[in-house]
């Protein structure tokens, strides 16, 4: 029985702040201790995450360690805070498990993620990464000064960033892809983290670029330095009759081939340039055997979603469950 899944998706989410401690009492544990690995400096207890855009204020930590991830993505954090795009912004389709959204980075903003990630103590469970971007009415010339703004702001509390230019939900992100734009966005970030105790920098990336320009880019950024890279964001595309609007991204089961296809052209492009790097895998793993699959692929780490609604939030543990019944 899903309870959320009687509701509409948006009250569904904005219930989350009530569900969330209510399923972390019902199903909550240790966290589970398998195929862990460290990079680094950072252990991970497992490799499953849950994905940018899941907990965009760090309101929730304590739930989802509880819940069972060897590590957490927050946010997109922007400089400033900032409300969903207009109109309707998120849904979902059950007969394909797919789920939509044309959020467009709602974020409380920097300042206040960092007196949430303070509220938690010096030491977490796991790891913390903060997915950072740009507030949207900031040109892209100058975006470079929103990123750089929140990582100062949140540095002493990231375990790593990711860099998020590949949200179809912000106008013209997508274009900081590009070779050029690349350089001039990393650079400035790279140099920035490096002043201090450096911090590792993820890349996450659009699965509607191509495999050649996928490649292109990947090796760029392993180029310029990056640590590793978040494959991948959501889709433009739509499966075969699809009830949602062209615009917004949709992730769920119809994004697992993209997200398949992208692992597998970044492990072929970087060969071995891959040594030292993170490849996290997102996007349509919606089982168990999916997991187990990405990891196969060359993934390290892997991060959920859409399984979250369709099947639970018992899924990190039954996940775990599954992995040591089968060692």
């Amino acid at each position: 029985m899903k309870p959320w899944m009687l509701l509409p998706a948006h009250w569904a989410h904005d219930l989350s702040s009530i569900g969330l401690p209510l399923a972390s009492l019902i199903y909550g544990r240790k966290t589970p201790h398998w195929k862990s690995f460290d990079w680094k400096g950072l252990h991970f207890a497992n490799p499953m995450g849950i994905a940018g855009g899941v907990d965009k204020n760090a309101e929730h930590l304590r739930e989802w360690w509880s819940l069972g991830c060897g590590f957490v993505e927050i946010g997109t954090v922007t400089p400033r805070p900032q409300n969903p795009n207009p109109g309707k912004i998120m849904d979902r389709h059950i007969k394909t498990q797919a789920m939509w959204n044309k959020m467009g980075f709602p974020s409380h903003g920097a300042e206040e993620v960092f007196y949430n990630l303070a509220s938690y103590g010096p030491h977490f469970r796991t790891p913390i990464f903060v997915n950072i971007g740009k507030n949207r009415h900031t040109p892209n010339e100058v975006a470079v000064s929103d990123y750089v703004s929140v990582i100062d702001q949140l540095r002493p509390f990231a375990d790593a960033f990711v860099v998020n230019i590949s949200s179809p939900n912000t106008k013209g992100l997508r274009d900081l892809q590009n070779k050029d734009s690349l350089t001039n966005l990393l650079g400035p970030i790279l140099d920035r983290v490096s002043h201090f105790e450096p911090t590792p920098v993820l890349v996450k990336l659009s699965p509607d670029m191509g495999d050649e320009a996928l490649s292109e880019t990947v090796l760029h950024c392993q180029s310029l330095g990056i640590d590793g890279f978040v494959l991948t964001n959501t889709t433009l595309s739509r499966p075969e009759g699809c009830p949602f609007p062209a615009e917004g991204g949709m992730s769920g089961a119809p994004l697992k081939n993209l997200s398949r296809r992208a692992l597998e052209v970044a492990v072929q492009s970087l060969g071995k340039k891959r040594e030292g790097l993170l490849l996290v895998s997102v996007g349509g793993i919606m089982s168990p055997e999916d997991v187990f699959e990405r990891l196969q692929m060359g993934a390290d780490l892997v991060q959920i979603y859409s399984a979250l609604v369709f099947h639970g939030p018992d899924f990190f543990h039954e996940v775990a469950r599954r992995y040591n019944d089968g060692r």
